[in-house]
């Protein structure tokens, strides 16, 4: 009995040395040179003068003077080298960082894609393994690069941005700060130089920095901010154990192996945020056009941006839709009809269109 005491007694002191998991504080904002990673150095040299164990993982210097200051001012894990096709390269050390256990770093780009060789493919997979090492972390990202916004982004800017990061890892931001300036000071800075080289600014001025687009991006990522710190009425349903979810909002998309899909998938992923509500993406199996890698890929995308993920199967589609959708107590679907998107209330019987 008192060895089980002892063993119990050991068990516990090992349960309290466990660090919990980091935690994630996210320097967002509309577009680059508005003050991210300045005002996440201003935060760190801070916290360092009060004693704070904090260390510089990645921090991208982007020729700016004040930015060089204060990295001077702070400890750095010095970068991995990383060797590809006879260059060098260098990418945030991630092993030095875990063994270094600070208690916050520093990461800038959270949407950075790394170099072949590297652990992860992308830098918020290294984020994300630090935080689950007990180590807090600052970093930095643009609106640009929400997963969920890509093809909104493309409407707005005419560019395609290729890295980005998805909602599931935005969701799991602990603390979120908007850094923001007003256009003209940041059309300003650019045609000083501060933001992109000289050669750069005029191709800028035509894409992202243009006023209206400055303007469109800041509105976004003012709403996406809102959105996260806002409280997910679903979860306070399951956190309180109420049964009666047919009272909350729940959206469901059906998708296929198509391209469009995808847009689809963002569209609704976009609406579940501002009506704080549930999604489920829905593959039928017996749509014709099915293409194994195509399918795979959107299903992939639907995970990564938070959806549940549903197939099923049957004769005829719109019952077994209608049935399933029934069952789940959704309260909204997405369809698309010739290209374009309908944002369905199921409770008003307003499926009343074959799909």
């Amino acid at each position: 009995m008192n060895e089980n005491i002892y063993n119990n007694d050991i068990v516990l002191k090992n349960l309290r040395k466990e660090k919990k998991r980091g935690e994630l504080t996210l320097f967002f904002g509309a577009l680059a040179g508005v003050g991210k990673t300045y005002t996440m150095l201003k935060n760190a040299i801070e916290l360092l003068n009060n004693g704070t164990n904090i260390v510089i993982g990645y921090v991208e210097k982007h020729g700016r003077e004040e930015t060089e200051q204060l990295i001077d001012g702070l400890p750095i894990i010095p970068l991995k080298q990383i060797e590809y096709r006879k260059k060098i390269f260098y990418e945030l050390d991630l092993d030095a960082i875990i063994e270094a256990k600070p208690d916050i770093v520093l990461i800038d780009e959270l949407a950075h894609t790394n170099v072949y060789g590297s652990r992860h493919q992308k830098r918020y997979q290294d984020v994300l393994e630090i935080l689950d090492n007990g180590i807090d972390v600052f970093c930095t990202m643009n609106v640009q690069h929400v997963e969920s916004l890509n093809d909104m982004i493309f409407q707005i800017t005419g560019v395609k941005v290729k890295e980005t990061v998805p909602d599931s890892v935005l969701e799991r931001v602990d603390k979120i700060q908007i850094i923001d300036i007003p256009p003209e000071k940041l059309i300003n800075r650019l045609n000083e130089g501060k933001i992109y080289k000289l050669k750069s600014i005029e191709k800028a001025l035509m894409n992202f920095f243009r006023l209206g687009n400055i303007n469109a991006l800041r509105e976004i990522a003012l709403k996406e901010v809102t959105k996260r710190v806002s409280k997910d009425v679903y979860n306070l349903y399951e956190d309180k154990q109420i049964n009666s979810l047919e009272s909350v909002d729940k959206i469901m998309v059906c998708i296929d192996s198509s391209d469009f899909s995808a847009k689809l998938i963002r569209h609704t992923k976009r609406l579940a945020s501002q009506m704080n509500a549930p999604w489920i993406a829905l593959y039928i199996e017996n749509f014709s056009n099915s293409n194994i890698e195509k399918i795979s890929k959107n299903i992939r995308l639907a995970e990564e941006l938070g959806a549940e993920v549903n197939t099923i199967s049957g004769e005829n589609t719109y019952d077994e839709v209608l049935k399933y959708a029934r069952e789940r107590f959704v309260t909204h679907i997405v369809i698309a009809k010739k290209r374009k998107i309908y944002f369905q209330n199921f409770l008003n019987k307003i499926f009343q269109m074959r799909l």
